[in-house]
């Protein structure tokens, strides 16, 4: 594994960037304990992006309501959003994927780019710290310019229109978990006050809270 120069980045230790653009399809079908697959530094990377991109929304833009900045920020970490930053930094063809999965034309799919997206993030974070990160961060959304029109995103749609009535939590629950590692499917019901309002299935929790968010968004309120 060679720095991707897209990045404009340049990895200390190559094996985080190498393990960050492993999908858990490669290592399935090559059954090896000592091949890392990206989710772990995919859960680090989203926590990462989420608070860089509060500290970009909150300084750049002062005159933002907290419910401006939620759904800016909401816009700026969804899967499409990520998915089209890693298009714009080709990452795709860097991602290491299973057989199945390349045949499938994974890398090309919002979902993958997306977590990959979000694993390259956490892997600069451990490699460079936490200003190397944001600078990162920082140079996707000035490059790209800030888009604060509405993207389809059901959750923070939920979100909103529960909120205009109740502060109780909306609650994202796995209920089934079943398949090899790399073609995982969740179901996933979303519940406010003790009601389940929708449930959804996917190849990831992200997916499958989505569609439990939409389905669950046709219904609310009837």
């Amino acid at each position: 594994m060679k720095n991707i120069d897209s990045l404009g980045y340049v990895f200390t230790d190559l094996h985080l960037l190498q393990q960050a653009l492993t999908h858990s399809s490669f290592v399935y079908e090559n059954d090896s304990s000592m091949i890392d697959s990206n989710e772990r530094l995919e859960f680090l990377g989203d926590a990462v992006l989420e608070l860089l991109t509060s500290d970009f929304l909150y300084v750049n833009y002062p005159k933002l309501s907290e419910g401006e900045l939620s759904k800016a920020r909401a816009n700026m970490v969804c899967e499409p959003s990520l998915a089209e930053h890693a298009r714009k930094l080709d990452l795709g063809k860097y991602i290491i994927l299973g057989r199945g999965e390349a045949a499938g034309g994974g890398t090309n799919k919002d979902s993958i780019l997306a977590d990959a997206m979000e694993a390259v993030i956490g892997a600069i974070y451990l490699d460079g710290g936490l200003e190397v990160a944001r600078k990162f961060v920082n140079s996707l959304y000035t490059e790209t310019g800030l888009n604060f029109q509405p993207i389809a995103d059901p959750k923070s749609t939920l979100q909103e229109e529960i909120q205009k009535s109740s502060r109780d939590p909306i609650v994202y629950t796995v209920i089934d978990e079943k398949g090899p590692a790399h073609q995982k499917e969740f179901t996933v019901t979303v519940a406010h006050d003790g009601k389940i309002l929708g449930k959804g299935i996917g190849k990831s929790k992200k997916d499958a809270e989505r569609q439990a968010a939409e389905i669950a968004l046709k219904s609310y309120g009837k």
